[in-house]
């Protein structure tokens, strides 16, 4: 079994910012080049959707509306990283927070699967 590691969540005050890490085991970046990373979210009552994705190899990235603008990822290769920056939040971003290795799908139209996940990370943004 592998598991990513996270961090970084809380509790916040709408328009505060948090930044969420990722870290992944060492051999999942050996062949970083086909690794696709992205970040879920699943708030109460709703499905887990996919927010944003990034590939380390040539650093494309990918956002969900909801976020564009507001989110960015990014990642430290040499610290097999993914980290999710998140500015102006807003009480709809509360949720638990997922991120996911490999994913199946990272474009402009679909951020979907994952063969390796977190444990989920609590973020909760007040009014």
């Amino acid at each position: 079994e592998v598991q990513l590691v996270e961090s970084g969540g809380g509790l916040v005050q709408a328009g505060g910012s948090l930044r969420l890490s990722c870290k992944a085991p060492r051999w999942l970046f050996d062949d970083y080049e086909e690794e696709v990373i992205g970040w879920f979210r699943q708030a109460p009552g709703k499905e887990r959707v996919g927010i944003s994705c990034i590939s380390p190899s040539d650093g494309r990235t990918y956002y969900k509306d909801s976020v564009k603008g507001r989110f960015t990822i990014s990642s430290d290769n040499a610290k097999n990283t993914v980290y999710l920056q998140m500015n102006n939040l807003k009480p709809e971003d509360t949720a638990v927070y997922y991120c996911a290795a490999r994913l199946d799908y990272c474009s402009i139209n679909d951020i979907a699967g994952g063969k390796f996940w977190g444990q989920g990370t609590q973020v909760t943004v007040s009014s």
